[in-house]
């Protein structure tokens, strides 16, 4: 105790500025006793250190093999990613060219079908136009035959002579042998 009470003594006589600084004296910095004391402390609390030193080295490797980890997942998810990508680009790509094939063969299909219609439609016109004439000659015949017997007929029945008998005889001989009979026009 007495050491102790003499130190506070040179403590209160020392000026206020004058307690720090560089001491070159070793016996009065007590580098001896400081040595000692960090050698202690590293021999008693060293193994303490090195153990919350290698449980925190042990948390940094974990830590950083978790992150490698997660890098590499994350590097395998955008590679699959990149490959489903351009998987579905091929796909679309296939897609569009199926339907620029598949709308060209439409297109084909239905300008081919339209031209066959038009072709259709045109025969059928000249086939009803035909049909139309056909009836329309037939109708006329019919009626030139009609108004020929009804001459017939009213000369009949006025008198025919020798004369008017015979030129009619000949007329519808020579109308009969020169009569062709119109299948088309």
């Amino acid at each position: 105790m007495i050491i102790s009470i003499s130190n506070f003594a040179l403590l209160r006589e020392m000026p206020f500025a004058e307690g720090i600084g560089f001491n070159g004296n070793i016996l009065e910095t007590n580098i001896i006793n400081l040595a000692v004391v960090v050698g202690i402390v590293v021999s008693f609390g060293g193994d303490a250190l090195r153990s919350l030193l290698e449980s925190r080295r042990q948390a940094i490797l974990s830590t950083l093999q978790q992150a490698e980890q997660k890098a590499k997942d994350a590097q395998d998810r955008l590679a699959e990613a990149k490959a489903q990508l351009e998987m579905s680009q091929k796909k679309a790509k296939e897609i569009r060219e199926q339907g620029k094939i598949s709308a060209e063969r439409e297109r084909s299909l239905l300008s081919k079908q339209a031209q066959e219609d038009i072709t259709r439609l045109q025969e059928s016109k000249q086939e009803s136009i035909q049909l139309q004439q056909q009836k329309a000659v037939a109708q006329i015949s019919q009626k030139v035959i009609a108004l020929a017997l009804e001459e017939v007929h009213t000369r009949l029945d006025q008198g025919l002579d020798e004369t008017n008998h015979s030129s009619v005889v000949n007329f519808g001989l020579v109308q009969f042998a020169n009569y062709k009979p119109i299948t088309s026009l």
